[in-house]
């Protein structure tokens, strides 16, 4: 690298500004159908959080109707979700990377990318700006219009006013450069689909041509929503854990005027000048009923031997436990002090035990979901650390070393599924039902599994005959009950679909099959951030196989009985055909004028012919 080379660092909006493909923002066909998803996701999540049945009206109308496409385009999504306060529209519309769900718990969208990438993409192509509209309470609305500063990944509203209304929701609609001639199936398919995953929802879709597309909710209950969760011991990374450090430990509070008055508030001196010593004696007696923030600062305090008044006119600059070294910053004297600390006071372990964060044991049962302190005892013995041993004082090595052996430790428990929402055998049967009327649907919801320390679950449902039209297999990938449309070939599902033999469960030709495929996860191990495709991992092909095993031998047992039937219904059409010619034969070769009562034979045929 050369010395005169020039360094720079762009924001996060430039950086997808300028490689929007990596965000499905590749062209404008793909670019439309990935809006329209972004927008009509963040319309159903924010419903599904707060508990309410979703409605949303998608609407696509050209700007000049008679210019061929691509053209521009005006995509407004509207919900009667809770809204969003006031003070976040502009950063949550405006922002790349801002969002509320970095959370670990399942949600359809992962990187606060799309919705903002979509308002890019619209702006850059057509030079627009975004308008919002957001009410919380149901009373007051918020208007807002805005742009995005791409170089400074920052919002600029050009329009802030309020009106009344009635309804909570929210609604955005953005110009934007797009093929609806191309990107039209595949954005008719997505509200389809979409309606078939979210069966407790209302999607309305009024496409550019004028038709409208209106799927009713076919049930009224919703999944439970998913709660956060702390990380799995299996799904962090020494990065990941220095955060977790950083989090845990308790930083030296800035000894400052409002400090000072929160530590006579709780010595209760509000009214009160005392000496050092009478501060001192005064702490001494409330020391339980003291909070640990203050309690530092009386450590502090005993250390340089000063009252509140010479306190406030210091900063402490450090706490050096190793060297019981403390360093302050006289103002007065416009100079830094280094004093000893005294390693056999109670009030150097209080210090202590602030800069050197808490204890493994704690760290692990505080910071990590499902790891006791049996558990956790036994990790520090199978990692080499004492369970005592402070996580603050820990090495680069040692943190290497902790990571490695979290990942090693064979009897963590499994991980809590309750961030999950799957959504449930029987309302995923009854939307299967409603959408393609078979003759035969089996629903089946495995338990929940993990991979790399993440939890799934995966559910699927497969169906034959009736209105569903032969031809081949027909497979729908859902991921957090996101419909998965493009880049099908490298996709898990797709991979395990085709290595079933399903001549081996009386499936031969081209059948009239659908197979659903669901998979809910706090980490869908997409391959891209457009999130159309989900990478093999291990876990997931396992638990994908064992689903669509166990459909599939549903379906051979179905297969069979109908197999048997239609035997049945051939041997009964021969008896129709030929019982009254042999009936009649055989009278005629007896010399009888009276046939022999072959009716009940036909009425047992007849029944089962009925029954098949």
């Amino acid at each position: 690298m050369s010395s005169k080379g020039t360094f720079d660092q762009i924001s996060p909006s430039e950086f997808f500004y300028r490689n929007r493909d990596l965000a499905g923002f590749s062209n404008p066909t793909r670019s439309l159908y990935t809006a329209v998803r972004e927008f009509v996701e963040n319309a159903l999540d924010a419903c599904d959080q707060q508990g309410i049945l979703p409605d949303v009206h998608l609407s696509i109308k050209a700007v000049d109707p008679e210019k061929p496409d691509p053209k521009p385009y005006i995509l407004s999504v509207k919900d009667n979700g809770p809204g969003i306060e006031s003070k976040h529209v502009p950063l949550a519309f405006g922002t790349v990377l801002y969002g509320s769900k970095f959370g670990l718990k399942q949600a359809r969208g992962m990187f606060g990318l799309g919705a903002t990438m979509a308002i890019l993409y619209g702006q850059i192509t057509t030079n627009k700006p975004v308008f919002v509209k957001s009410s919380t309470d149901g009373k007051i609305q918020d208007e807002f219009e805005l742009i995005l500063d791409i170089q400074k990944n920052k919002p600029i509203v050009l329009k802030h006013e309020t009106q009344d209304t009635s309804k909570t929701g929210l609604s955005i609609s953005i110009c934007l450069e797009g093929d609806y001639a191309k990107a039209g199936a595949k954005i008719r398919d997505y509200v389809y689909q979409t309606s078939l995953i979210t069966p407790y929802a209302t999607v309305t879709f009024d496409d550019p041509k004028g038709e409208k597309f209106r799927y009713t909710k076919i049930v009224r209950s919703m999944p439970p929503a998913p709660t956060i969760i702390s990380p799995h011991p299996y799904g962090v990374d020494v990065e990941t854990i220095k955060r977790m450090i950083g989090d845990s430990k308790f930083s030296i509070p800035t000894v400052d005027n409002n400090t000072i008055e929160k530590v006579k508030t709780e010595l209760g001196l509000r009214k009160k000048d005392l000496n050092y010593t009478e501060i001192m004696e005064r702490a001494k007696r409330r020391w339980s009923s003291l909070s640990r923030n203050i309690r530092v600062v009386i450590a502090v305090m005993s250390f340089l031997k000063m009252d509140f008044a010479k306190l406030s006119k210091i900063r402490i600059d450090d706490i050096d436990v190793s060297r019981k070294k403390l360093t302050y910053w006289d103002f007065g004297e416009s100079k830094s002090f280094t004093i000893d600390m005294d390693p056999e006071t109670d009030y150097y372990k209080q210090l202590t035990n602030t800069v050197q964060g808490e204890t493994l044991v704690s760290f692990l049962t505080k910071r990590f979901q499902r790891v006791g302190r049996t558990t956790a005892e036994k990790f520090a013995d199978f990692a080499g650390f004492k369970p005592e041993k402070r996580i603050g004082t820990m090495t680069n090595e040692e943190l290497v070393k902790l990571s490695d052996s979290l990942q090693k430790f064979p009897t963590f428990l499994s991980p809590d599924p309750s961030c999950l929402a799957p959504l449930g055998a029987e309302p995923l049967e009854k939307g299967m039902k409603a959408f393609f009327n078979p003759d035969f649907i089996s629903v089946i919801q495995r338990g929940a599994s993990a991979y790399s320390g993440f939890p799934f679950v995966v559910e699927m449902g497969i169906a034959y005959g009736g209105d569903i039209p032969p031809g081949g297999t027909k497979v729908y990938r859902f991921a957090n009950r996101i419909p998965l449309l493009y880049d099908e070939g490298s996709d898990v599902v797709l991979k395990v679909v085709e290595e079933i033999d399903w001549s081996r469960y009386k499936v031969k030709g081209d059948p009239p099959l659908v197979i659903v495929s669901h998979i809910c996860s706090t980490r869908i191990p997409y391959k891209t951030v457009g999130k159309e495709n989900v990478a093999d991992r291990p876990e997931i092909e396992r638990e994908l196989r064992l689903a669509l095993q166990f459909l599939s031998r549903k379906l051979a047992s179905y297969m069979s009985k109908r197999g048997l039937a239609e035997m049945e219904k051939k041997r009964a059409n021969l008896y129709l055909k030929y019982l009254p010619l042999v009936a009649q034969f055989c009278t005629e070769l007896a010399g009888k004028q009276k046939e022999p009562d072959y009716k009940k034979m036909l009425k047992e045929a007849v029944s089962i012919e009925a029954e098949t």
